[in-house]
């Protein structure tokens, strides 16, 4: 198996996801023997985020920092875990409201697309929108 970035890197459409995550230099953190629990946002959830948004937090790295950051849990947390718990504690520092209800998760507003995506370190639960703590959003 690989770690959380090599398997995000291989698996095609967490591009802008790795980029950040290599632009804020958490790759470290990522590549580290964790666990992590990765909420990994899409190609299409970025492309999803306001027209300037991602130019402007590239251009912003401790603030997108922060919010990759938010998209990183501490410990293996797997789909069975996700529906028993009702938040997370993230990197970032801010806690991620799990919901689980009709055999469908949703990790604050975003929806869980897929599940257990195992690694060396850690688990990807691929989601459809990209999380903004709300200290980061209120900015």
């Amino acid at each position: 198996m690989s770690d959380l970035v090599e398997t995000a890197v291989k698996a095609g459409n967490f591009q802008t996801l790795v980029k950040a995550i290599e632009v804020t230099a958490l790759g470290d953190t990522l590549k580290s023997p964790g666990p992590f629990t990765v909420f990994a946002p899409t190609d299409d959830a970025f492309a999803e985020l306001p027209e300037g948004t991602l130019d402007s937090l590239l251009q912003n790295i401790p603030k997108l920092k922060r919010i990759v950051a938010y998209h990183v849990a501490f410990g293996d947390v797997r789909s069975d875990d996700l529906v028993e718990i009702e938040e997370a504690e993230t990197v970032e520092g801010s806690v991620l409201a799990i919901e689980s209800a009709d055999g469908k998760v949703k990790v604050n507003d975003a929806n869980v697309l897929k599940t257990d995506i195992l690694t060396d370190n850690g688990v990807i639960h691929v989601i459809d929108k990209v999380l903004i703590p709300a200290l980061v959003a209120s900015e």
